[in-house]
Protein backbone atom coordinates (compact mmCIF):
# COMPACT_ATOMS: atom_id res chain seq x y z
CA UNK A 1 0.00 0.00 0.00
CA UNK A 2 1.46 3.80 -1.05
CA UNK A 3 1.46 6.40 1.51
CA UNK A 4 -0.98 7.74 -1.18
CA UNK A 5 -3.60 5.09 -0.58
CA UNK A 6 -3.34 4.93 3.31
CA UNK A 7 -4.18 8.93 3.72
CA UNK A 8 -7.49 8.00 1.97
CA UNK A 9 -7.60 6.05 5.07
CA UNK A 10 -6.50 8.47 7.43
CA UNK A 11 -8.79 11.10 8.24
CA UNK A 12 -7.22 14.08 10.07
CA UNK A 13 -8.64 16.19 12.94
CA UNK A 14 -8.06 19.39 11.04
CA UNK A 15 -9.73 17.99 8.09
CA UNK A 16 -12.92 17.35 9.51
CA UNK A 17 -15.89 19.25 7.60
CA UNK A 18 -18.98 20.06 9.78
CA UNK A 19 -22.32 19.80 9.09
CA UNK A 20 -24.93 22.04 11.76
CA UNK A 21 -28.28 20.83 10.52
CA UNK A 22 -27.59 17.33 11.37
CA UNK A 23 -30.46 16.61 13.54
CA UNK A 24 -34.21 17.59 14.12
CA UNK A 25 -32.98 20.26 17.14
CA UNK A 26 -30.64 22.03 14.87
CA UNK A 27 -33.04 25.56 15.44
CA UNK A 28 -33.98 24.92 18.78
CA UNK A 29 -31.90 26.95 21.18
CA UNK A 30 -29.10 25.61 22.80
CA UNK A 31 -28.87 23.09 20.31
CA UNK A 32 -28.39 25.44 17.73
CA UNK A 33 -24.88 25.60 17.62
CA UNK A 34 -23.80 21.91 17.77
CA UNK A 35 -21.16 20.58 15.23
CA UNK A 36 -21.45 16.55 13.93
CA UNK A 37 -19.05 14.90 12.10
CA UNK A 38 -19.34 11.77 10.08
CA UNK A 39 -15.83 10.44 10.05
CA UNK A 40 -16.48 6.81 9.08
CA UNK A 41 -19.95 5.56 7.14
CA UNK A 42 -23.00 7.63 7.12
CA UNK A 43 -23.98 7.60 11.11
CA UNK A 44 -27.59 8.53 11.80
CA UNK A 45 -26.94 11.92 10.39
CA UNK A 46 -30.99 13.04 8.99
CA UNK A 47 -29.17 15.91 6.96
CA UNK A 48 -28.69 15.91 2.78
CA UNK A 49 -25.79 18.35 3.63
CA UNK A 50 -24.06 15.93 6.22
CA UNK A 51 -20.22 15.21 4.54
CA UNK A 52 -19.67 11.36 4.43
CA UNK A 53 -15.45 11.75 5.16
CA UNK A 54 -14.78 7.42 4.58
CA UNK A 55 -18.05 6.00 2.89
CA UNK A 56 -17.27 2.11 3.84
CA UNK A 57 -18.05 0.76 7.02
CA UNK A 58 -15.90 -2.15 9.03
CA UNK A 59 -19.10 -3.29 11.02
CA UNK A 60 -19.67 -0.10 12.68
CA UNK A 61 -19.69 3.54 11.89
CA UNK A 62 -16.99 6.81 13.90
CA UNK A 63 -18.68 9.96 14.03
CA UNK A 64 -17.94 12.93 16.58
CA UNK A 65 -19.80 15.83 17.95
CA UNK A 66 -18.24 18.99 18.87
CA UNK A 67 -20.21 21.58 20.75
CA UNK A 68 -19.13 25.20 22.55
CA UNK A 69 -19.84 25.70 25.90
CA UNK A 70 -23.08 25.57 27.80
CA UNK A 71 -24.56 24.02 24.38
CA UNK A 72 -26.35 20.38 24.32
CA UNK A 73 -27.60 17.35 22.35
CA UNK A 74 -31.32 16.81 22.61
CA UNK A 75 -32.54 13.47 24.03
CA UNK A 76 -32.47 10.55 21.90
CA UNK A 77 -31.89 7.04 21.63
CA UNK A 78 -30.31 4.14 19.56
CA UNK A 79 -31.57 0.59 18.76
CA UNK A 80 -27.54 -0.43 18.61
CA UNK A 81 -24.29 0.74 20.33
CA UNK A 82 -23.76 4.74 21.25
CA UNK A 83 -19.93 4.57 22.69
CA UNK A 84 -18.32 8.18 23.39
CA UNK A 85 -14.91 9.06 24.47
CA UNK A 86 -13.83 12.55 24.98
CA UNK A 87 -11.25 14.31 22.92
CA UNK A 88 -11.50 17.52 24.51
CA UNK A 89 -13.17 19.75 27.32
CA UNK A 90 -15.23 18.12 29.84
CA UNK A 91 -18.93 16.94 28.98
CA UNK A 92 -21.97 15.98 31.56
CA UNK A 93 -24.08 13.23 29.73
CA UNK A 94 -28.04 12.38 31.05
CA UNK A 95 -30.64 9.58 30.23
CA UNK A 96 -34.12 9.30 31.15
CA UNK A 97 -37.45 9.87 29.06
CA UNK A 98 -36.90 13.60 30.63
CA UNK A 99 -33.00 13.64 31.19
CA UNK A 100 -33.51 12.76 35.12
CA UNK A 101 -32.90 9.56 35.71
CA UNK A 102 -29.50 10.10 35.97
CA UNK A 103 -25.96 12.29 34.87
CA UNK A 104 -22.15 11.20 34.75
CA UNK A 105 -19.39 13.86 33.98
CA UNK A 106 -16.92 12.70 32.01
CA UNK A 107 -13.27 14.44 31.33
CA UNK A 108 -10.40 14.23 28.41
CA UNK A 109 -10.34 10.38 27.52
CA UNK A 110 -13.18 9.29 29.34
CA UNK A 111 -15.42 6.87 27.71
CA UNK A 112 -18.85 6.00 28.09
CA UNK A 113 -20.74 3.33 26.58
CA UNK A 114 -23.85 4.20 26.44
CA UNK A 115 -26.90 1.27 27.18
CA UNK A 116 -28.58 0.40 24.07
CA UNK A 117 -32.52 1.93 24.33
CA UNK A 118 -32.32 4.51 27.14
CA UNK A 119 -33.28 8.29 26.03
CA UNK A 120 -29.71 10.23 26.23
CA UNK A 121 -28.12 13.47 25.84
CA UNK A 122 -25.29 15.80 26.76
CA UNK A 123 -23.96 19.06 26.54
CA UNK A 124 -20.48 20.80 27.10
CA UNK A 125 -19.92 22.05 30.74
CA UNK A 126 -16.55 23.20 29.92
CA UNK A 127 -15.30 26.55 28.99
CA UNK A 128 -13.80 26.40 25.71
CA UNK A 129 -15.18 24.42 22.27
CA UNK A 130 -15.34 20.22 22.89
CA UNK A 131 -15.31 17.25 20.92
CA UNK A 132 -16.40 13.86 21.43
CA UNK A 133 -15.66 10.82 19.52
CA UNK A 134 -18.38 8.03 18.83
CA UNK A 135 -18.98 4.49 18.01
CA UNK A 136 -21.97 3.49 16.33
CA UNK A 137 -22.71 -0.05 16.15
CA UNK A 138 -23.86 -2.08 12.48
CA UNK A 139 -23.01 -0.41 9.17
CA UNK A 140 -25.98 1.27 9.21
CA UNK A 141 -26.20 2.52 12.77
CA UNK A 142 -29.16 0.97 13.72
CA UNK A 143 -31.16 2.91 10.79
CA UNK A 144 -31.53 6.12 12.60
CA UNK A 145 -32.26 8.17 15.85
CA UNK A 146 -35.65 7.74 17.98
CA UNK A 147 -36.25 11.36 19.74
CA UNK A 148 -38.21 11.94 22.93
CA UNK A 149 -41.33 13.50 22.11
CA UNK A 150 -40.82 16.96 23.47
CA UNK A 151 -37.68 16.89 20.93
CA UNK A 152 -40.03 16.47 17.80
CA UNK A 153 -42.48 19.09 19.27
CA UNK A 154 -39.33 21.98 20.15
CA UNK A 155 -37.69 21.48 16.80
CA UNK A 156 -41.38 21.89 15.11
CA UNK A 157 -42.14 25.20 17.33
CA UNK A 158 -38.53 26.26 15.35
CA UNK A 159 -39.33 25.08 11.37
CA UNK A 160 -37.81 21.94 11.23
CA UNK A 161 -39.96 18.93 10.34
CA UNK A 162 -38.78 15.04 11.06
CA UNK A 163 -40.30 13.05 7.97
CA UNK A 164 -41.68 9.67 8.64
CA UNK A 165 -38.87 8.59 5.78
CA UNK A 166 -36.23 9.93 8.93
CA UNK A 167 -35.37 13.12 6.25
CA UNK A 168 -35.36 16.76 7.84
CA UNK A 169 -37.64 19.39 6.47
CA UNK A 170 -36.87 23.31 7.20
CA UNK A 171 -39.81 25.49 6.73
CA UNK A 172 -37.11 28.56 7.19
CA UNK A 173 -35.95 27.88 3.29
CA UNK A 174 -39.19 26.68 2.03
CA UNK A 175 -39.77 23.03 2.80
CA UNK A 176 -42.62 21.09 2.94
CA UNK A 177 -43.03 17.48 3.73
CA UNK A 178 -43.52 15.67 -0.22
CA UNK A 179 -46.60 14.34 -0.71
CA UNK A 180 -47.17 10.90 0.72
CA UNK A 181 -44.41 11.69 3.28
CA UNK A 182 -46.04 12.45 6.79
CA UNK A 183 -44.43 13.33 9.77
CA UNK A 184 -42.12 11.05 12.31
CA UNK A 185 -45.36 9.95 14.87
CA UNK A 186 -44.53 10.48 17.97
CA UNK A 187 -44.15 7.73 20.53
CA UNK A 188 -46.95 6.42 22.54
CA UNK A 189 -47.36 6.45 25.97
CA UNK A 190 -47.07 2.99 25.98
CA UNK A 191 -43.96 2.82 23.81
CA UNK A 192 -42.43 5.18 26.05
CA UNK A 193 -42.83 2.76 28.65
CA UNK A 194 -40.09 0.72 27.06
CA UNK A 195 -37.33 2.77 27.89
CA UNK A 196 -36.03 1.84 31.17
CA UNK A 197 -34.88 4.60 33.64
CA UNK A 198 -31.30 3.17 34.63
CA UNK A 199 -30.14 4.00 37.60
CA UNK A 200 -26.86 5.88 37.98
CA UNK A 201 -24.92 3.72 40.34
CA UNK A 202 -25.52 0.55 37.53
CA UNK A 203 -24.58 3.27 34.54
CA UNK A 204 -21.15 4.40 36.67
CA UNK A 205 -20.41 1.24 37.40
CA UNK A 206 -20.76 -0.79 34.09
CA UNK A 207 -20.65 1.59 31.39
CA UNK A 208 -18.16 4.04 32.11
CA UNK A 209 -14.31 3.86 32.16
CA UNK A 210 -11.76 6.70 33.22
CA UNK A 211 -8.94 8.00 31.40
CA UNK A 212 -6.39 7.06 33.72
CA UNK A 213 -7.69 4.01 35.52
CA UNK A 214 -6.90 2.67 31.64
CA UNK A 215 -3.43 4.25 31.66
CA UNK A 216 -2.91 2.20 34.76
CA UNK A 217 -4.32 -0.84 32.89
CA UNK A 218 -2.10 -0.47 29.91
CA UNK A 219 1.17 -0.58 31.71
CA UNK A 220 2.58 -3.87 29.40
CA UNK A 221 -0.12 -4.76 26.97
CA UNK A 222 -3.24 -3.23 25.62
CA UNK A 223 -6.36 -2.78 28.00
CA UNK A 224 -9.55 -4.42 26.96
CA UNK A 225 -12.21 -1.74 27.38
CA UNK A 226 -15.04 -3.17 25.53
CA UNK A 227 -15.64 -6.75 24.67
CA UNK A 228 -17.04 -10.11 26.24
CA UNK A 229 -13.37 -10.34 28.62
CA UNK A 230 -13.38 -6.77 29.27
CA UNK A 231 -13.39 -3.73 31.48
CA UNK A 232 -17.03 -2.85 30.01
CA UNK A 233 -18.38 -6.41 29.62
CA UNK A 234 -20.18 -6.16 25.93
CA UNK A 235 -21.11 -7.73 22.23
CA UNK A 236 -21.99 -4.74 20.41
CA UNK A 237 -20.37 -5.61 17.39
CA UNK A 238 -16.70 -4.37 17.85
CA UNK A 239 -14.10 -4.35 20.38
CA UNK A 240 -12.64 -1.47 22.13
CA UNK A 241 -9.16 -1.43 23.22
CA UNK A 242 -6.98 1.53 24.93
CA UNK A 243 -2.89 1.33 24.34
CA UNK A 244 -0.56 3.54 25.62
CA UNK A 245 3.24 4.42 25.34
CA UNK A 246 4.08 0.97 27.62
CA UNK A 247 1.52 -1.81 25.62
CA UNK A 248 2.38 -1.22 22.26
CA UNK A 249 3.05 -4.07 20.47
CA UNK A 250 7.08 -4.69 19.99
CA UNK A 251 7.23 -5.94 16.52
CA UNK A 252 5.02 -5.96 13.28
CA UNK A 253 1.51 -7.07 13.52
CA UNK A 254 -1.40 -8.09 11.26
CA UNK A 255 -5.23 -8.48 11.99
CA UNK A 256 -7.96 -10.09 10.09
CA UNK A 257 -10.43 -7.77 11.27
CA UNK A 258 -10.67 -4.28 10.47
CA UNK A 259 -7.99 -1.87 12.77
CA UNK A 260 -9.48 1.60 13.88
CA UNK A 261 -7.03 3.89 15.15
CA UNK A 262 -8.72 7.28 17.32
CA UNK A 263 -5.42 9.11 18.95
CA UNK A 264 -6.20 10.55 22.15
CA UNK A 265 -2.87 11.78 23.18
CA UNK A 266 0.45 12.24 22.24
CA UNK A 267 1.64 11.38 18.21
CA UNK A 268 2.38 7.93 17.05
CA UNK A 269 4.02 6.25 13.65
CA UNK A 270 2.27 3.93 11.39
CA UNK A 271 4.70 1.91 9.54
CA UNK A 272 4.31 -0.69 6.78
CA UNK A 273 5.60 -2.26 3.61
CA UNK A 274 5.27 1.10 1.48
CA UNK A 275 5.46 3.96 3.74
CA UNK A 276 4.81 5.42 7.37
CA UNK A 277 2.32 7.93 8.55
CA UNK A 278 2.14 9.79 11.69
CA UNK A 279 -1.19 10.27 13.40
CA UNK A 280 -2.14 13.03 16.10
CA UNK A 281 -4.60 13.61 18.43
CA UNK A 282 -8.42 13.52 17.02
CA UNK A 283 -6.90 11.49 13.60
CA UNK A 284 -8.60 8.58 12.80
CA UNK A 285 -7.08 5.97 10.42
CA UNK A 286 -8.50 2.70 9.04
CA UNK A 287 -5.91 0.07 8.92
CA UNK A 288 -7.57 -2.41 6.43
CA UNK A 289 -7.33 -6.36 7.63
CA UNK A 290 -4.52 -8.21 6.52
CA UNK A 291 -1.82 -5.48 6.23
CA UNK A 292 1.52 -5.91 8.25
CA UNK A 293 2.54 -2.40 9.98
CA UNK A 294 4.29 -1.40 13.13
CA UNK A 295 2.46 1.44 15.34
CA UNK A 296 4.64 3.61 18.18
CA UNK A 297 4.58 6.49 19.63
CA UNK A 298 6.73 9.28 17.72
CA UNK A 299 8.08 11.18 19.95
CA UNK A 300 8.51 11.21 24.09
CA UNK A 301 5.72 12.24 26.60
CA UNK A 302 2.09 11.02 27.17
CA UNK A 303 0.53 8.81 24.73
CA UNK A 304 -2.40 7.06 23.85
CA UNK A 305 -5.30 6.09 22.00
CA UNK A 306 -8.41 3.74 21.31
CA UNK A 307 -8.05 0.96 18.98
CA UNK A 308 -11.70 -0.28 17.50
CA UNK A 309 -12.21 -3.62 15.84
CA UNK A 310 -14.93 -5.40 14.03
CA UNK A 311 -16.61 -8.65 15.83
CA UNK A 312 -18.77 -11.23 14.07
CA UNK A 313 -21.28 -10.17 17.03
CA UNK A 314 -24.26 -8.93 16.07
CA UNK A 315 -24.84 -4.88 16.39
CA UNK A 316 -27.69 -5.55 18.32
CA UNK A 317 -28.54 -4.09 22.22
CA UNK A 318 -26.35 -3.56 24.65
CA UNK A 319 -25.41 -7.01 26.87
CA UNK A 320 -23.55 -7.28 30.23
CA UNK A 321 -23.63 -10.22 32.50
Amino acid sequence: MTPQEMETRIVRYGDLVPCKTAFIDAHTPGSDQKENFTIIGGGVSESPDQHVHIKDTPGFNIGAAGQPPKCRNSLHSHRTAEVFFVLKGRWRFFWGRWGTAGEVVLEEGDIFNIPTGIFRGFENIGTDYGMIMAILGGDDAGGGVIWAPQVIEDARDHGLVLGENGKLYDSKKGETLPDGVGPMPLLSEAELAGFPETPVEEVVRDYVARYWDLMALSGKKPAKVIGTDALLRDRPGFEVEFLSRDSIAPSAYALDRHEILMVMRGHWRLTWDGGAATLAPGDTCAVPPGLTHTLAPAMTGEASLYRVTNTADAAGPTWTG
